[in-house]
C-alpha cells in the first residue's frame, strides 16, 4: 500500500531520556507540548522538550519532532513503514512514537534536512510549523494550525 502523507516538523528541540525502571516520573517531564512516557521492567523512557531536561540526565538530545497529520484509523497498515523506509534508505536514524490518534518520529537536528528531502522524494508533503503556531495551537483541528 502506498501512502502519501502530510508530515509536520515542529520547531522545538526534544530529548529522548532514559531513567531507571523504578524511578518516579520527574516533574520536568510535564509540559504543554509533546510529552510521552513509557515504562517497562527495564527502563523509564521520556520524550519531552530538550530545554526541560536537566543537563545531567541520560538523554539523546537535539531531536526534531515530525508528526503525521490527521487522525489515523487503527485499521490502516503501513503508515510507519511508508515513512521509515525512505528514511532508512537515506541513512536517517529515527525514534518512532505512536499515540491513539497518530504517529510521530524524532530525528536528530543535524539530519533534519536529509530527512525532509527523503520524505519529499518519497511523495510525502512536509511542512514546517513555526514557533508562533506551536505556542498558539494545541491541536491540528484548529483551521489556522
Amino acid at each position: 500500500m502506498n501512502h502519501q502523507l502530510t508530515i509536520t516538523v515542529h520547531p522545538e528541540l526534544y530529548a529522548i531520556c532514559r531513567l531507571g525502571a523504578g524511578d518516579a516520573v520527574p516533574a520536568w517531564a510535564a509540559g504543554e507540548q509533546f510529552v510521552t512516557i513509557s515504562r517497562t521492567k527495564g527502563e523509564l523512557s521520556i520524550v519531552c522538550e530538550d530545554s526541560k531536561v536537566p543537563h545531567e540526565a541520560h538523554a539523546e538530545r537535539k531531536r526534531r519532532l515530525m508528526q503525521v497529520e490527521g487522525t489515523l484509523a487503527f485499521s490502516l497498515t503501513g503508515i510507519l513503514a511508508a515513512i521509515a523506509a525512505p528514511l532508512a534508505e537515506a541513512q536517517v536514524s529515527i525514534f518512532a512514537v505512536s499515540t491513539y490518534d497518530t504517529d510521530y518520529l524524532l530525528v536528530s537536528e543535524g539530519e533534519l534536512e536529509k530527512a525532509i528531502s527523503a520524505l519529499e522524494a518519497a511523495g510525502h508533503v512536509v511542512r514546517r510549523k513555526n514557533q508562533e503556531q506551536s505556542l498558539k495551537c494545541s491541536t491540528y483541528e484548529e483551521t489556522e494550525c
